[in-house]
């Protein structure tokens, strides 16, 4: 590393092999991304095989939001105190550790402990991605790799309901383990070979009460969200609002901590960078969306429309693929013409797609939803990566660990929070709905209730695209703080 010091990034210097760097990274965080939601379709099989409840089985998705939730804070200090083939080889090996794990699991302690396991490595792998990649390279060709890097996050969780369907009908549910195991091995073969370190070494001092406050913080506010479907209390069952509230009482003592410290935990001055801040609400609104619309609408295409699991699931599959092959493509863009280009536009296209959403009633036919959910899908496209990026790019180089972890924890919190609220607010408005009809018995009314339902949440999500469409208009070409400081003085 002596040598290439002269060199600001490391994609400028000849005598570096990006492209090992990056397939080293982009190979393992496939496998790990995709094992989301591979299990999503298993839980059913999983009830059967270990004699276990909805609401246990359920943990196997939980426990990994909220497991991820509380590793991902402590990612900013990590990549401090660890090299970067250190803790990618270290994670890489987490994640295959957990999924060897759930293969041969005989109980249902042993199963969820392999997915927690998993959670681990998982949580702090996109994290190390993002610091790497600003790092590699400059601002200028960013997003085009940031968008390689959404092609990953959105394509292989997108895939993961279909091979996890076909896996698990013609081999069983132990074969969605054992067939990513040899990738994993692999990606970690591959990078013990070519990944070189790109990070600087500080080891800043860890704050452990900080470490204990960002626990109670996210993982209270994730676990609280995640279990509102919990009996039919909904946010009034203390299981839910006991969790949330401890979980904002830690993060405010946690932000108020970090804001003290010579060396936080995460340092919050990232939000002093109108673009990162600027990112993190749009970030916000699109994950809600995202992940409300991948619960709600096979909701309503199994319920009123009556379709098959698999079905429903084929008819999302276009726009998911369309997502996360576009990624790139919306990166070059970016890198082209800067954000507005795609922002303004993508958010006109998703906010016109919420409100023909709240249109949805029983006589929707498939190819409307079809082409909502590709629309969705390539609004989302256009709007994630490149603020994400955008912010980013505004952020000195000290910040980056910070700015990638905060982002990436705002992934499982903004999840959590988006489909519990959706789903709570659908439920009711179909409850009310029936209280106000003379046979509430009836399917057809049933079916009624449920369109009413999701009218209601998609006319709510519609309200949040707006605020996204006018935080459009204010966006801007972001560059790095030291160049900002630089062109200024010349």
């Amino acid at each position: 590393m002596d040598g290439n010091k002269k060199y600001e990034y490391l994609a400028d210097d000849p005598n570096i092999k990006v492209m090992p760097i990056m397939l080293s990274l982009i190979i393992g965080a496939f496998f790990a991304i995709l094992n989301e939601t591979l299990l999503n379709i298993a839980l059913t099989t999983l009830m059967d095989e270990f004699g276990i409840s909805v609401t246990t089985v359920q943990w196997m998705a939980t426990g990994f939001m909220l497991v991820m939730g509380i590793v991902i804070p402590a990612s900013a200090v990590l990549l401090q105190w660890f090299t970067t083939r250190q803790m990618f080889l270290g994670t890489m090996t987490a994640f295959t550790v957990g999924t060897l794990i759930c293969a041969i699991a005989q109980t249902f302690p042993i199963l969820l402990v392999g997915r927690i396991t998993q959670a681990v490595g998982t949580g702090l792998l996109i994290p190390i991605i993002f610091n790497v990649f600003l790092l590699l390279f400059p601002p200028h060709r960013r997003g085009k790799v940031m968008g390689l890097v959404g092609l990953v996050i959105m394509f292989a969780p997108a895939i993961g309901p279909t091979l996890s369907g076909i896996i698990v009908e013609y081999l069983g549910w132990r074969f969605l383990f054992i067939t990513v195991i040899p990738f994993a091995i692999f990606s970690i073969a591959f990078a013990y070979k070519y990944l070189i370190n790109v990070s600087e070494v500080t080891k800043p001092k860890i704050d452990i009460f900080s470490l204990v406050l960002s626990t109670i913080g996210f993982g209270g506010i994730v676990f609280g969200f995640s279990s509102v479907g919990e009996g039919d209390a909904g946010f009034l069952n203390p299981v839910v609002y006991i969790p949330i509230i401890l979980g904002i009482l830690g993060l405010v003592i946690f932000s108020l901590r970090q804001l003290k410290l010579d060396e936080p935990l995460l340092d919050l001055r990232v939000f002093k960078f109108p673009m990162y801040t600027h990112a993190i609400v749009m970030f916000f609104i699109i994950i809600m969306t995202m992940f409300s619309s991948e619960i709600i609408l096979p909701i309503f295409m199994q319920g009123p429309l009556a379709l098959a699991p698999a079905t429903a699931g084929l008819v999302l599959l276009p726009g998911a693929v369309l997502n996360g092959l576009m990624s790139p493509l919306m990166g070059h863009l970016f890198d082209k013409f800067g954000p507005r280009v795609m922002i303004i536009p993508a958010s006109l296209v998703l906010s016109g797609t919420m409100f023909m959403m709240s249109k949805l009633n029983m006589n929707t036919s498939l190819w409307m939803i079809i082409v909502g959910y590709l629309l969705l899908m390539l609004a989302i496209s256009a709007i994630m990566m490149p603020a994400e990026t955008n912010g980013l790019n505004q952020l000195p180089k000290h910040l980056y660990p910070h700015g990638t972890a905060i982002m990436t924890t705002l992934q499982p919190v903004a999840g959590a929070v988006g489909v519990s609220v959706f789903i709570s607010i659908m439920n009711a408005r179909e409850i009310n709905f029936l209280n106000n009809v003379s046979d509430p018995t009836n399917p057809i009314v049933k079916s009624e209730a449920l369109v009413a339902g999701v009218e209601l949440v998609y006319f709510i999500a519609f309200v949040l695209s707006i605020i996204a469409v006018i935080m459009s208009w204010f966006v801007y070409r972001a560059v790095p703080k030291e160049l900002e400081e630089l062109t200024s003085k010349d």
